[in-house]
């Protein structure tokens, strides 16, 4: 007799359906975490700094407005001229219609604006991850983001961060969807990859490092992956284009620094606050992830979380070459990456050991956004206002010397107090040399006023510097000043 042989098994058979545990309410830790440690960094009610307020100045005005600056490269103001809502375009867009539903205009719900996207991207991190690795390890990895003090700052303030988070995390999911149920997943994959790109260009290298995981995890078959994440990666290019044709497309750049080859290093000490004991426990559990996370069926969180934090910073680090790109919140989207292999390295000890390093992790976690409870406000432009207008008699010129102040005195006196409005001036226009009272509202650099014209026409009228009253805060130092003649 001859034995029948079995047929060997056919080349790049597609792995069997595994969508991972269904979801469970227990997945709303993280983002009720995340409010409730928001929610805790809002009671103080600091007021809006220049990037927040330069958020609350382009959106409220009209969408045709936004979009001429944007395509045109122009400033929204005078005094606006030349920073114009360029990069993050989209985000003013998205502003704009969050205030103008009726009751959302206020400097509070732009910050809740930003608190609800990172939450919901936090669901959608949890939910990916647990697919992946079990609802505990998507459950850690929620927590252990949320309570992360970079995200946490971010999470609160007027900037195009929430958006980034929330794009991220559906990102994620939809690859986690595409590898366990092909081809599910890659519409929601595609579409948030462009939201990705387009509310912070920087996040166009994380969704490279998901295309890299999905090659990674499955070869030629994710051809698909890498044509949807190409396409999506195509509005962020059109955007960037278009404003180095505008003429803005170096922006900002003077804000970037060299790291010297250390920009790995920075951006984990940026997603722990400094170098504490979370940072060292992270990068431990980390490694830990990488290689043993989410055991024996793990592979694929084990290459995703690898990807989604090494891809990014690399990229960025060959960048450097050529020219500084670090700014420590430019790369929250990519070290979302070390929270997720935090997470599955602290459940991937020994058995016994699971639950106490992963709620020393979380502790830490905790321990190391403690201080951002105490934080002081990063401008006090709305203490300014308030004070002016107790010591100001109508009729007496206000005057804004440069840009920063000038936002912040435009945007309290409008919201505070009105009556202010007929005295106030703004750039590009010069104190008056005819009052026989000014106040000028400046800004300090290392102690020293930013230096302007208005000191020449004042004392060139015969008036002279009598009071002065300094507002600071730990972005920017304004400074209210009498001059008499």
């Amino acid at each position: 007799m001859t034995a029948t042989r079995a047929d060997p098994a056919p080349e790049n058979v597609a792995p069997a359906v595994r969508s991972g545990p269904r979801w469970s309410p227990v997945e709303l830790l993280p983002p009720a975490l995340l409010l409730a440690l928001a929610t805790l960094l809002l009671l103080p009610g600091h007021g809006l700094w220049f990037d927040e307020l330069f958020t609350a100045e382009v959106g409220r005005r009209p969408l045709g407005e936004i979009v001429s600056a944007i395509v045109q490269g122009e400033g929204v103001t005078s005094y606006l001229d030349g920073v114009p809502p360029s990069y993050n375009a989209p985000y003013y867009v998205v502003v704009h219609a969050w205030m103008s539903v009726p009751g959302l205009g206020g400097d509070t719900a732009l910050r809740v604006l930003s608190v609800l996207a990172t939450a919901g991207g936090l669901a959608l991190v949890t939910r990916a991850v647990a697919r992946l690795a079990g609802t505990a390890t998507g459950v850690l990895a929620g927590l252990v983001l949320a309570a992360s003090p970079l995200l946490l700052q971010q999470s609160v303030e007027a900037r195009s961060y929430g958006l980034v988070v929330l794009a991220t995390g559906a990102a994620a999911l939809g690859l986690v969807r595409w590898v366990q149920e092909p081809p599910r997943g890659l519409l929601l994959f595609g579409l948030a990859g462009a939201g990705m790109g387009l509310a912070h260009w920087y996040a166009v290298t994380v969704l490279a490092a998901f295309v890299v995981a999905a090659v990674v995890l499955r070869g030629r078959r994710a051809l698909p992956v890498v044509l949807v994440g190409a396409a999506a990666a195509l509005p962020t290019c059109l955007l960037v284009g278009l404003n180095l044709l505008n003429g803005t497309g170096s922006r900002n750049a003077e804000h970037l620094r060299d790291t010297d080859g250390r920009l790995l290093g920075y951006a984990l000490e940026a997603w722990a606050g400094g170098r504490t004991p979370l940072l060292w426990l992270a990068v431990g559990f980390a490694v830990i992830g990488a290689l043993r996370g989410g055991g024996r069926g793990g592979r694929e969180l084990r290459v995703l979380g690898t990807a989604w934090l090494c891809v990014p910073l690399l990229l960025l680090v060959a960048a450097e070459l050529v020219r500084p790109v670090y700014h420590p919140r430019y790369v929250l989207a990519a070290v979302l990456g070390l929270g997720v292999l935090a997470a599955a390295g602290a459940l991937a000890v020994p058995r016994a050991a699971r639950a106490p390093m992963a709620g020393l992790l979380l502790v830490c976690a905790l321990l190391g956004s403690v201080s951002l409870a105490g934080r002081e406000p990063r401008e006090r432009a709305d203490d300014l206002v308030r004070t002016l207008a107790d010591l100001q008699v109508a009729g007496e010129p206000v005057v804004a010397a440069d840009q920063r102040s000038a936002i912040g005195l435009d945007h309290y006196v409008r919201v505070l107090e009105p009556r202010l409005r007929p005295d106030v001036i703004l750039p590009p226009d010069d104190a008056p040399a005819d009052a026989d009272r000014v106040w000028l509202v400046r800004r300090l650099i290392d102690g020293v006023p930013e230096p302007t014209d208005d000191d020449e026409i004042l004392e060139e009228a015969g008036l002279e510097l009598t009071e002065e009253q300094e507002f600071r805060g730990t972005q920017t130092r304004l400074v209210l000043q009498l001059w008499t003649r």
